[in-house]
């Protein structure tokens, strides 16, 4: 019992918490320290996931093809899948935390391989490390966006380049297409942008871009033509080809330059509008605002005159032929072909302010001093004519009548070849009026009447007769004897000797060395030079017939 007593009367351990942490957990917290910083760097390292349409995958490969801005790597593609309509393909890209800010409206994309465009050979990098997505951030920034469209071609333009964007509206395109250069004085300072095809039922709005500092020589009066293509003209100094560049040939290109006197204007804003002239010419040509429309009825045929051709004065532009076109005159009982055409009275030095208040005096005042229209032919390979204002000599009084707004110019018949063709014409009538056929019969009996003659009794009887008398003077020649032939040789010598003094008393008054000789010399040459005159006249005629109007042509003749 004693022993029982004592063990309960033993005391008690008691256990306590230790509140140390233990050593083995540290290796977890670090862990999951690493895991979050690493994920917190590979979250803020990452950008947002984009999706980008391209119309095919070509050279693209996921998981391999990257988007580069500046040959910065900005993304890489994660997937490459088949739009639900199955009209384009969707790559979905991952993109860094850089490339947050540049995804904005306005940011373009598209696949950078190896292409010819614009003139220029791109993407041959990518023949050793495959293609890649191309991105061009919007030049302003925009809303941020994660749904794109991709393009087929790059854009023109790289990169952001100083410069403004003018717009140039024209009937057609011709040849311009993007990329195309812009000339300002045989420099490149440009390039085409696209064009607008919202009012291409009216016109097309071409979209030219002109790189600083060049876009400050832009102002309201510039003129932008059609730099394609050759141009070959054939005038009087001979062939003019002209051509902006060999890049403008193969590629089209637009031109501009601006007058000497705008210059120093102010510069053309943004998005200007400029019409685009077909050439240089017509664009120069487009600086002449005053114009006077005129209108003329030309007798006969105006084959070779179109809309386009020149009107001239001394044989230089002044204008140019606007219509040509068949009209019937109820109160002529007849068909008429009108022409119209404008007369820019500022091509003429001196008269470009005007000499007088109104057109309709000036036009009077011309007319009065004889001008008058007539059709001149411009070429005999082509056919074409051209409109000649000139000022007639004793022309008949002729008041200002108006036909619509055109002022009415009365014609006269056409000088130059058209003159000659109507003389040859009037020659061919003459010889067609000739009874031919009346004097073939005429000749016919004669030669038939001369014939019966010949065959007639009275022509055979005079045969006979002269045959008779040939026969008698042999027979008189036989029966002459030796005494009748010195008589006879006698008579001959004083025939001989009077014939001599004859010839004797000629020489001595018209001889070698008489007045008569010399002037009947001088005589001789005076005609042959006069033959060789003629000669040369009519070979001059038979090669230029134009001579006979004209008078005989500048420089060496062939």
């Amino acid at each position: 019992m004693s022993n029982l007593t004592e063990q309960r009367a033993a005391p008690l351990a008691r256990t306590r918490r230790s509140h140390r942490v233990s050593i083995i957990w540290i290796v977890p917290a670090v862990a999951v320290a690493i895991g979050a910083w690493l994920a917190w760097d590979t979250l803020s390292k990452e950008g947002p996931t984009i999706k980008i349409s391209f119309d095919s995958g070509e050279g693209l490969q996921a998981g391999q093809s990257q988007l580069k801005y500046k040959d910065i790597v900005f993304g890489t593609v994660k997937s490459l899948e088949l739009a639900p309509d199955r009209t384009h393909v969707i790559a979905t890209i991952a993109t860094t935390h850089e490339a947050k800010p540049l995804l904005t409206e306005g940011t373009l994309f598209w696949v950078v391989k190896p292409r010819f465009f614009a003139g220029n050979i791109s993407g041959i990098e990518t023949l050793l490390s495959g293609s890649y997505i191309g991105m061009l951030p919007a030049a302003n920034p925009g809303k941020s966006q994660q749904e794109f469209v991709g393009r087929e071609d790059p854009p023109v333009l790289g990169t952001y380049v100083a410069g403004r964007t003018f717009l140039l509206k024209s009937k057609r395109i011709g040849s311009v297409s993007v990329g195309s250069p812009i000339f300002f004085r045989d420099l490149n300072v440009g390039e085409v942008l696209g064009w607008d095809i919202a009012d291409m039922a009216e016109y097309v709005t071409i979209h030219a871009f002109v790189r600083a500092p060049y876009d400050s020589y832009v102002h309201d009066q510039t003129r932008f033509w059609n730099a394609s293509g050759v141009s070959i003209k054939l005038g009087g100094t001979g062939i003019d080809v002209q051509m902006e560049s060999l890049k403008a040939l193969l590629l089209g290109g637009v031109a501009f330059d601006s007058p000497t006197e705008a210059i120093h204007a102010a510069e053309a804003p943004l998005d200007h509008v400029f019409p685009l002239f077909a050439d240089r010419e017509t664009a120069n040509a487009a600086s002449y605002t005053r114009k006077i429309p005129a209108i003329s009825y030309f007798p006969g045929s105006v084959s070779g005159l179109a809309p386009g051709a020149a009107v001239t004065v001394h044989g230089l532009k002044v204008g140019e032929v606007t219509d040509v076109r068949l009209t019937y005159d109820a109160a002529k009982d007849e068909v008429l072909a009108p022409v119209r055409y404008e007369i820019e009275p500022e091509r003429v030095v001196g008269v470009g302010k005007r000499v007088f208040n109104t057109d309709q005096e000036s036009v009077q005042a011309l007319l009065k001093q004889g001008l008058r229209a007539s059709l001149q032919s411009a070429s005999l390979i082509t056919g074409q004519q051209n409109v000649s204002l000139d000022f007639v000599t004793d022309a008949p009084p002729a008041e200002v009548t108006m036909d619509g707004p055109d002022y009415v110019v009365p014609a006269t018949e056409g000088g130059g070849f058209a003159s000659l063709t109507a003389s040859a014409t009037e020659l061919l009538n003459k010889v067609n009026t000739m009874p031919f056929e009346q004097i073939g019969k005429d000749l016919d009996g004669i030669l038939k009447s001369t014939n019966d003659m010949v065959r007639g009794p009275q022509v055979k009887k005079a045969l006979t007769d002269l045959a008779g008398m040939i026969a008698s003077a042999q027979g008189m020649i036989q029966r002459l004897d030796t005494k009748q032939l010195p008589e006879l040789v006698a008579g001959l010598d004083k025939t001989l000797t009077s014939a001599n003094k004859l010839v004797l008393s000629l020489d001595n008054g018209y001889g070698d060395n008489t007045k008569f000789n010399r002037d009947m010399e001088r005589l001789l040459v005076q005609a042959n030079d006069a033959l060789r005159s003629i000669r040369a006249l009519s070979d001059l005629l038979a090669r230029h017939p134009e001579a006979l109007i004209k008078g005989r042509p500048a420089g060496p003749l062939e």
